[in-house]
């Protein structure tokens, strides 16, 4: 890959990375509930995410998805349902519940924190076809493919993984601040109302025409 290509990519992946979506909404409010550990944990299972996006698109598995339009709508509601899912059960939070467990150490299960950031990733189409358009344009047809994807997939995950964690940091030094008080509560529900506005903003977008 060529220099002026890499660091092309580079700043268009960082201008990507910086725009709040769902990836970004779902780690911090692991980070408000679960601290660091529950952040990382949710970042770790975005970037296993996009590993299974470039594998994908390595075997060209990408490229025949888009033709099923039917497959398509299927990923991006089940997406939708299951954002909308993580939204309203975080806005049913009793609470008690942020006193006990806010940024006081690890979260239950750091598996299942990951889990649902690799569901919240792979089921948002949008991801892969986003990356499906927008990789060709920095692959040479004269190279090598593999070490070309390499590259721009260490990219992709060393960025978004730089930016989900200092999101996050932001919502556990807040979490932080707020310890003890009704207003985390309310911090919550404005994470869970974020995460179904993604869902219903999910729902409501064609893939494709």
């Amino acid at each position: 890959m060529a220099l002026d290509t890499f660091l092309l990519y580079l700043a268009t992946w960082t201008l990507v990375a910086l725009s709040p979506g769902p990836a970004v909404m779902f780690v911090m409010s692991q980070g408000a509930r679960h601290g660091n550990r529950g952040a990382v944990a949710g970042t770790a299972g975005i970037l296993f995410g996009h590993l299974v996006c470039f594998t994908l698109i390595a075997f060209g598995l990408a490229a025949l998805l888009t033709r099923f339009s039917a497959a398509v709508d299927i990923i991006r509601i089940g997406g939708a349902l299951y954002l909308m899912y993580l939204g309203v059960r975080m806005m049913m939070t009793k609470p008690h519940q942020p006193q006990a467990v806010v940024v006081n150490g690890a979260p239950p299960a750091h598996h299942g924190i990951a889990l649902q950031g690799l569901a919240v990733q792979l089921t948002n189409p949008k991801n892969l076809l986003f990356v499906l358009a927008l990789l060709p344009q920095f692959i040479a047809a004269d190279r090598p493919l593999l070490p070309q994807l390499g590259i721009m997939f260490l990219v992709t995950v060393t960025i978004d993984g730089a930016v989900l964690l200092a999101y996050a940091h932001l919502a556990v030094r807040g979490a932080r601040a707020l310890k003890g008080s009704r207003v985390m509560l309310w911090v919550e529900r404005v994470f869970g109302a974020a995460l179904v506005f993604f869902g219903i903003k999910l729902i409501s977008t064609r893939a494709g025409p």
